[in-house]
């Protein structure tokens, strides 16, 4: 059996279990617990830190070393606040968890685009509270999600659950997920999509992340070619002392629709590169984004 298709139920309800225990705290209390978290991951050696070194170094070169380190610890503070506040994202009531929005920089520009009747595409990177997106947006229009099932199995019926409950659709992603997406933008609805995550041996291309070569689907572009949909890129920023999230709005940058593989995913790239750049301490610097690259390209991990 493979890793990813392993149910491991007692892994699974110890993480359920502790999700629900996060959700009976306020908010301001889940994010002190999990900046405690994340306190103790910048004070003690594990991968999350080594991989967060090692990736805020590449994208940000010109910072001090000092300067970089101080990145580092804010952004697993962050990390551990991503974490616990599932507690409120996944189990607290549609309308308690949509009071944690407390602005939407662009709210009038989407529905604008959504007018359009061609559907929309949300790009929303491992920025923020990404999670609550999908909630925010479901509340407005019909979304459907592209998704991607854990790698703990036993954690999927839960994971779902949680994010169906704002009545999001979730596409798998395999190719009748990429119907399924295909099929909402024509009906002229609204899709997201996580565009920063690693493709795999086959769906991408290499393109450039902060100046450094890394596998970027393609997904995208193919998506945006056919359907000639508005795109728009989605942050959910975290505010401090638990006080909720404002979401902005991007534009995308021009290229994303190219029918030219390398300017559609450095495209995709930058827009990415420029939510980090929003509030860089809240980027999932811990992802090892730099990975799957082909053999003669050196691999930083």
């Amino acid at each position: 059996m493979k890793k990813s298709d392993d149910q491991q139920p007692i892994q699974g309800a110890l993480f359920r279990g502790l999700i629900r225990l996060f959700s009976w705290f306020s908010l301001p209390n889940q994010h002190r617990i999990g900046a405690f978290i994340g306190w103790l991951l910048w004070k003690t050696n594990n991968s999350a830190k080594r991989v967060s070194a090692k990736n805020i170094a590449i994208a940000f070169p010109h910072l001090s070393a000092a300067d970089q380190q101080t990145l580092v610890k804010q952004s697993l503070i962050e990390t551990g606040k991503t974490l616990t506040e599932l507690g409120a994202i996944w189990c607290w009531p549609q309308a308690k968890k949509l009071a944690l929005i407390k602005a939407v920089n662009g709210a009038d520009k989407l529905a604008q685009a959504v007018a359009m009747g061609k559907g929309v595409m949300v790009l929303s990177p491992h920025v923020g509270c990404w999670e609550i997106i999908g909630h925010y947006l479901a509340e407005q229009y019909p979304t459907s999600i592209l998704y991607r099932p854990p790698r703990i199995g036993s954690l999927d019926v839960f994971m779902r659950q949680a994010r169906e409950s704002s009545g999001v659709k979730l596409q798998p992603t395999d190719m009748s997920g990429v119907k399924g997406l295909r099929r909402a933008l024509k009906d002229g609805e609204v899709i997201g999509i996580l565009p920063d995550q690693d493709p795999g041996k086959s769906g991408g291309v290499v393109a450039p992340f902060f100046s450094h070569p890394a596998n970027t689907m393609i997904l995208v572009s193919k998506l945006a070619q056919k359907s000639q949909c508005p795109l728009f890129y989605i942050v959910a920023e975290r505010l401090t002392k638990g006080e909720g999230y404002i979401i902005h709005l991007l534009d995308a940058p021009p290229g994303l629709d190219s029918t030219d593989e390398l300017v559609a995913a450095s495209a995709l790239n930058q827009g990415v590169e420029n939510c980090v750049r929003l509030i860089p301490a809240q980027y999932q610097w811990s992802y090892k984004r730099y990975k799957n690259l082909p053999k003669e390209l050196a691999r930083p991990y």
